[in-house]
């Protein structure tokens, strides 16, 4: 794609850029969740979104307060689904999507769908009691990794929109992953569709083309993912694990 033609397709996104916005009132640097350094960062110097970013990192780094404050910004419902979706089981959500601007492509697509995995029985519970007008599998006889797979075949994702996704490889096997990574590779292929990715897979993180942010206490740096910690972390464990075990194992 040449330069020109890619800054018109970039243009199409749902999401181009995510900024604080000039009419929030955020609290002072001392209060959660400014406190984390990622988040802080998004505040002060925004983030930039290309037709697929994925966030890794180490628990508590932000990823999913990020993925989760996104989100809501764009309109999609905090326990996952779609704009349509209004589901609720206990908030824990924090109010950085009220603090959020986005900043969306001319005409693009204002549909969008948000998979997390925990709050995926939720999900699944409102899918099952508030089926689409096509057939629908009965995704509560399935198991978590059977279920998640066959909502990938229900056609949500298969045209344009912002499709965001929090740790979805739980419950996962190998096979399933990498079928995922087939499945958000063909999604961000797509010219005015987006994918949003938190996650601590190295197969999942191993998406073609796509922008790896990798967050931690410094804040937000973008890494290419043979650089990531979380893969040479993987690769040094499978080729010596009791250099790691005896350090957990009496």
């Amino acid at each position: 794609m040449e330069p020109e033609q890619r800054v018109g397709w970039m243009e199409q996104l749902p999401v181009r850029r995510v900024q604080q916005s000039p009419y929030a009132t955020v609290p002072d640097a001392g209060a959660w969740p400014v406190t984390i350094p990622a988040v802080e960062q998004v505040l002060r110097d925004g983030l930039d979104l290309g037709s697929c970013t994925i966030l890794v990192g180490d628990n508590g780094s932000g990823k999913s307060t990020l993925i989760e404050a996104i989100a809501m910004a764009f309109g999609l419902n905090a326990e996952g689904g779609s704009t349509a979706a209004r589901h609720s089981t206990h908030a824990t959500e924090s109010a950085l999507w009220e603090w959020l601007q986005l900043s969306r492509g001319p005409g693009a697509s204002k549909w969008g769908y948000f998979v997390r995995a925990e709050t995926m029985h939720g999900l699944m519970t409102w899918l099952d009691t508030n089926p689409g007008a096509r057939p629908e599998p009965v995704f509560h006889a399935r198991s978590h990794g059977e279920s998640f797979v066959s909502l990938l075949s229900t056609g949500r994702f298969d045209g344009d929109g912002f499709f965001v996704w929090d740790e979805p490889e739980a419950g996962l096997s190998f096979p399933a992953q990498l079928h995922l990574v087939g499945e958000l590779a063909a999604m961000a292929a797509r010219p005015r569709a987006q994918v949003l990715l938190a996650t601590h897979s190295p197969i999942l993180a191993s998406v073609p083309s796509a922008t790896i942010l990798q967050l931690s206490e410094s804040g937000i740096e973008q890494v290419e993912w043979q650089d990531l910690e979380v893969v040479s972390n993987y690769r040094r464990f499978l080729d010596a694990p009791d250099r790691y075990l005896r350090h957990v194992l009496d």
